[in-house]
């Protein structure tokens, strides 16, 4: 169910405490991570504090757009994918806005289990049964030459947002955590190994290589086809776990996926 809205669209950062900006909201399989392959309801916000040039959500970040749903018709819309016992909340960002640790509460309390896409600069107290973690590598950042909109104008705010070691230390401490990393190539590896040896330094909780998970960046098939067997034999050189992007595989670029 697309949820975007002409009449509801309204800057992510206006929408009131009551409501959550939704761009999509739609049934499919969890396309990444230790999930891969689950039936899940997902729950797209609008809204990030971050602007990566590949972002995979353009109108969550670059030009957000979303209607305004309540936390109730959100749960109701979920509650109507009868087979889904999965939620997965993403972005966006999700976890810029309140409201969603109200949604997640909510969930929880009907017994589904939820997954919260993050990129790990934000912590928030909530009932999140996986928090799957994306740290933003400086290949993300939106330089001048892959800025989509050309002029570069967030690269500065990226770079200096992008890695939060409190949040991402208490992300992991406080959840069942993965931490996925988006790859460009083999020149990723070295900040990969370096951040993990800092979180880990920071963090109570033990971080598995089993819990690291190095996924190829690309939002088309042509795209993952270009990287897939870089990026499986950096997994396989460095011991961590692959994870394809099943639903690109399936449905390509196609919304709703």
């Amino acid at each position: 169910m697309p949820v975007r809205s002409t009449a509801d669209e309204q800057p992510a950062d206006d929408v009131d405490g009551t409501a959550l900006p939704v761009n999509e909201l739609f049934y499919s399989l969890q396309g990444e991570g230790k999930l891969t392959g689950t039936p899940s309801v997902f729950v797209r916000t609008s809204g990030c504090n971050l602007r990566c040039w590949f972002c995979d959500s353009y109108h969550t970040s670059w030009e957000p757009t979303h209607a305004t749903m309540s936390v109730d018709d959100i749960v109701e819309e979920v509650q109507s994918h009868d087979d889904a016992d999965h939620v997965v909340l993403t972005g966006g960002e999700p976890l810029v806005h309140d409201e969603s640790v109200t949604l997640i509460e909510r969930l929880a309390d009907l017994d589904y289990h939820i997954t919260v896409e993050t990129n790990g600069t934000i912590h928030r107290d909530a009932p999140i049964d996986l928090a799957s973690i994306s740290p933003k590598l400086a290949s993300s950042t939106p330089t001048p030459e892959k800025d989509p909109k050309g002029d570069g104008e967030w690269a500065d705010r990226h770079e200096d947002r992008r890695i939060d070691l409190d949040a991402l230390s208490a992300l992991v401490d406080d959840y069942d955590a993965q931490l996925k990393f988006v790859v460009t190539g083999p020149d990723d590896m070295p900040e990969i190994e370096s951040l993990l040896s800092d979180v880990r330094a920071a963090a109570s909780s033990r971080i598995l290589d089993s819990d690291v998970l190095l996924m190829p960046e690309g939002t088309t098939r042509d795209e993952l086809d270009a990287r897939r067997n870089e990026v499986a034999d950096l997994a396989m050189e460095y011991g961590y776990r692959y994870t394809p992007r099943l639903h690109v595989d399936l449905w390509n670029d196609a919304p709703e996926t």
